[in-house]
């Protein structure tokens, strides 16, 4: 399974030496006939967008939504790199736009590394011709692909869902720097669907909001995040609605591998908060107990302190009402009414000594209902991030 799945794609991976250690740093997905096709595209919120975020936007606006490749490097991120960043994004776009005989504004572009290094263009761009043409449509071409947009991730995030007449193929990276809107990240999407560039941007957005804008693993928001959906259209026609359904079901899965992969992480743990007054309001309770280091510091030392739960939903800016409050680990209650409750206290310890934890929080006040993604604060994260990183 591959973003080489659906038809109409091809893709490979390969070193333009951006890495030191000569591992794979340099992926494309592409158009296999060369040609534009339907592109969207969410880009991170941080306001000090990298170059080829800031070109990917730039392009898809000229374009009204259509692109032929996407090129992802690994290694450096082009961020905060001035003028000569910018420059060496729109290089490597007319390199790749060359390959295909067709415009540099239909190639997008996405790079993920450390920030504020000069991107190393002179020693790098001669390698990559030599790259492009090992592109193909094969599974193993689209896995080169996804292996090569791995920073400090252990392993190629791929996934594919089979839609009624159509599918989608996607591959991610992202072990650190996973906050809300967006979640570090690259991810490039591909779908055989035919669909319209509003109504794919329209789905996509759908898609990023309930996954990828629901995983929270250390709070920090990237200045590279980008996830791009092509379509080529080679299918058919899609209902939109299974269309976005399909979207969903493969940025939940790529999430979900994240969350496993997160730099230093012990635990995934679920969280659930509902009975709040609003949605919105559920949503920025579950953001500001996911995002707690206190809670976190709980979960990798598999501690039911409930106590801390409820300080973080209190403090989220939302009606709360103590005497309302239910807290639960492993659907265990052991918070009700804002105090604590005889529960069974040996079952509630062999869950948290399981990998996945799930903590459903009940604020008693109405129907709104949210999740978030998140991990626990490991040492292992420490010792990765506790240098340049």
């Amino acid at each position: 399974m591959s973003v080489t799945t659906p038809k109409g794609f091809i893709a490979t991976g390969g070193s333009m030496g951006i890495k030191p250690t000569g591992r794979p740093d340099v992926a494309i997905v592409a158009s296999a006939t060369g040609a534009p096709i339907v592109a969207a595209a969410t880009f991170t919120t941080n306001l000090a967008a990298a170059a080829p975020v800031q070109w990917s936007r730039a392009a898809l606006e000229a374009t009204c939504g259509e692109a032929t490749a996407v090129l992802m490097t690994s290694g450096n991120a082009n961020a905060a790199t001035g003028q000569a960043g910018k420059d060496a994004v729109a290089d490597l776009a007319t390199a790749v736009a060359n390959h295909f005989g067709v415009a540099s504004n239909t190639v997008l572009v996405g790079q993920t590394g450390l920030i504020g290094i000069p991107f190393p263009l002179a020693a790098t761009s001669n390698q990559l011709p030599g790259v492009l043409k090992t592109l193909g449509g094969t599974v193993t071409d689209g896995h080169r692909a996804a292996e090569a947009i791995m920073t400090t991730d252990t392993f190629a995030k791929e996934v594919v869902v089979e839609g009624p007449g159509f599918s989608v193929g996607g591959m991610a990276k992202g072990a650190a720097m996973l906050a809300p809107n967006m979640a570090t990240m690259l991810c490039v999407l591909t779908t055989d669907a035919a669909v319209e560039a509003t109504v794919l941007k329209e789905r996509l957005l759908a898609a990023v909001e309930v996954t990828f804008n629901r995983l929270l693993t250390d709070g920090a928001r990237s200045t590279n995040d980008t996830v791009i959906c092509l379509a080529s259209g080679v299918a058919g026609p899609a209902d939109p609605d299974a269309l976005e359904a399909a979207l969903t079901e493969a940025c939940a899965s790529l999430a979900e591998m994240m969350a496993e992969d997160a730099e230093g992480a012990t635990k995934v743990i679920h969280l659930v908060v509902q009975g709040a007054t609003d949605d919105a309001a559920a949503h920025a309770a579950a953001r500001n107990v996911a995002d707690s280091l206190l809670v976190k510091c709980s979960m990798n030392g598999e501690d039911p302190y409930w106590g801390r739960v409820v300080s973080e939903l209190a403090t989220a800016g939302v009606p709360f009402d103590l005497d309302r409050c239910e807290v639960s680990y492993g659907g265990i209650t052991v918070c009700r009414g804002g105090e604590a409750v005889a529960h069974d206290a040996a079952a509630v310890t062999a869950h948290m000594r399981e990998r996945h934890i799930t903590l459903t929080c009940d604020l008693g006040l109405g129907e709104g209902a949210a999740t978030m993604l998140t991990v626990d604060l490991g040492y292992g994260y420490i010792d990765e991030n506790r240098t340049t990183s």
